[in-house]
């Protein structure tokens, strides 16, 4: 038999005692040493915790469980990991502190409010924790609850641990698998959406935001990773869409599977929305441990630098005879990257999109690094539209978090034709253009071979405010090549051969640069990263400063 006293009422103690006693008293059956109040109420108190933990522990079991056992295991049999497994792996061990793990939605429409339709936790795992020992906030949605749908109280617990973040200066971490918005809820779960993307766009260029696509992202949802630093995705488990395929099969009348739509290699090869893709959950969670460690916690921090045994005066030799003597053979220039920076150890963004230009994180005598260079193995490492907006983009991450930049320039020019034109290569191009020049973090340029055009310029020139350039004995600064220049210059004119020559010798070479100053040193190979690695402990401490603005207008 239970019998419950008004304890919500506090003031009358005594009176709620009274009564609950004369209550207790009119069941005879039951024995007076269950009459707790007879004793007096202080005992009875002592009674009220040992209940209260239960309950906690049950719900504590039950945040654990997500959408339960069942749906655990279709999790595990498409190969995914849960979201606190996901979690685990990716902290280090016994860091996590959880937040919000007994919150749960208030919708009450369609049968919301029964209990077995309410899951501690609202289908997300948000919370901090450390990588390699560093903080990092994180969001782990959890597709067992709801397919991991957005509610408003799913989007209040991951609006809190931006919101840390940004007062204590930690990058935030996303672990994305949801099917959208919560369609019970209405209205509601978009404006949890455009509470997330607020912070989104409040924490860019202040802490370092990193979205990882582990499951279903459609919809609105697709913008918060939009809005992040670096998208990253799962090979054959997550997609991207902000319309899934039945709908593009009934407006458009096209047959497309998801994975066609926007899967993985969809977004790393074709429309550039992500920048890597990994085999499975275990190994993007293992690289994105690696991934972390090149970046800072915040803008108010400086490039990270960690030990390592690599000694920053190793000569290059190799480089000596990588690139060819005849100027129009390719050469890989990850073999030079590999080459230069520490211990061959240079993680590449977006490896399979805009192949024609490389750029990715390294380390110079334990310094973090970005990487730009022209890759004459495609396109002869011609500047065309995504080329541009992938590496401007890059440079400016690196410039909003401190990231020194080192830039490898072999590029022939713009890529020309009708469809670069009327897509808008001016435009575009002005984007890296733009990035180079605003740029204040230190910039060292290299010119390895050719250095023609309009493109001589974009790539870092010492006109973009680049800090110290050099140029290898191989270099060609030059408006372009020496045929087609001479086809212009000497139209209609006999022996083309030998003024071609002429060309060659009077322009195609390091000579015109260096002598107007334009090029710093014309530098042996081999001597690069020795180089390299004095300079940048020489511009640690640079300080440049720039006219105020509310903000620059970059031509988008």
């Amino acid at each position: 038999i239970a019998v419950r006293c008004p304890l919500t009422s506090i003031v009358p103690i005594k009176m709620a005692a009274l009564k609950c006693s004369r209550a207790l008293a009119k069941f005879s059956s039951i024995p007076a040493s269950l009459n707790l109040l007879r004793a007096g109420f202080p005992r009875y108190c002592s009674v009220m915790p040992h209940t209260v933990h239960d309950r906690i522990e049950e719900k504590r079991q039950h945040a654990l469980l997500g959408g339960g056992q069942r749906r655990i295991d279709a999790q595990h049999k498409k190969g995914k990991l849960t979201a606190r497994e996901r979690v685990d792996l990716l902290l280090d061990p016994g860091t996590f502190v959880e937040y919000d793990m007994f919150a749960e939605h208030r919708c009450s429409d369609f049968g919301m409010e029964k209990d077995e339709n309410k899951f501690p936790g609202d289908g997300v795992v948000t919370g901090h924790g450390r990588i390699h020992g560093r903080p990092v906030y994180l969001f782990s949605q959890d597709f067992t609850v709801f397919g991991g749908s957005l509610s408003s109280a799913h989007a209040r617990k991951i609006c809190k641990v931006m919101d840390q973040a940004m007062l204590t200066g930690v990058p935030v971490i996303g672990l994305n698998d949801s099917g959208g918005a919560r369609i019970q809820e209405g209205v509601e779960s978009l404006a949890g959406y455009a509470d997330i993307f607020q912070r989104n766009v409040e924490s860019s260029g202040v802490v370092p935001q990193i979205s990882l696509i582990m499951g279903p992202c459609a919809g609105g949802a697709v913008y918060s990773p939009a809005l992040t630093d670096f998208t990253f995705m799962v090979k054959d488990t997550s997609y991207l869409f902000i319309t899934g395929p039945d709908v593009v099969k009934s407006v458009t009348q096209e047959d497309v599977t998801q994975e066609q739509l926007g899967g993985a290699k969809t977004h790393t090869t074709l429309s550039g929305v992500a920048h890597r893709a990994f085999e499975n959950d275990v190994d993007a969670l293992l690289r994105l441990r690696d991934f972390y460690n090149f970046l800072p916690l915040s803008n108010r921090d400086p490039s990270p630098i960690r030990p390592t045994e690599d000694p920053a005066s190793r000569l290059c030799p190799v480089l000596d005879h990588l690139v060819p003597l005849d100027s129009s053979k390719p050469y890989n220039m990850l073999d030079v990257v590999q080459a230069v920076v520490d211990e061959e150890d240079f993680f590449e963004i977006m490896p399979n999109y805009a192949k024609n230009i490389v750029v990715g994180f390294a380390r110079m005598n334990g310094r973090t690094v970005g990487i730009v260079g022209n890759q004459p193995k495609v396109a002869s490492g011609c500047l065309d539209i995504n080329a541009s907006v992938k590496a401007a983009r890059f440079v400016r991450f690196c410039d909003a978090f401190n990231i020194p930049l080192i830039t490898f320039v072999d590029v022939p020019g713009f890529l020309p034709g009708t469809s670069q034109e009327h897509n808008g290569i001016i435009r575009h191009g002005a984007k890296l253009l733009y990035a180079y020049s605003e740029a204040t973090v230190p910039k060292i340029t290299v010119i390895t071979r050719k250095a023609y055009g309009g493109a001589y310029d974009v790539m870092a020139s010492k006109h973009m405010k680049a800090d110290i350039n050099y140029a290898w004995p191989t270099a060609e600064v030059a408006v372009m090549g020496a045929k087609g220049a001479v086809s212009i210059i000497f139209r209609g004119e006999k022996d083309q051969t030998k003024k071609e020559a002429e060309y060659v010798e009077t322009f195609a070479n390091p000579f015109p640069a260096a002598i107007r100053g334009f090029v710093d040193d014309i530098l042996e190979p081999q001597m690069t990263r020795r180089r390299i690695c004095q300079d940048l402990d020489l511009l640690s401490t640079k300080k440049e400063a720039r006219p105020w603005k509310k903000h620059d207008n970059l031509p988008l």
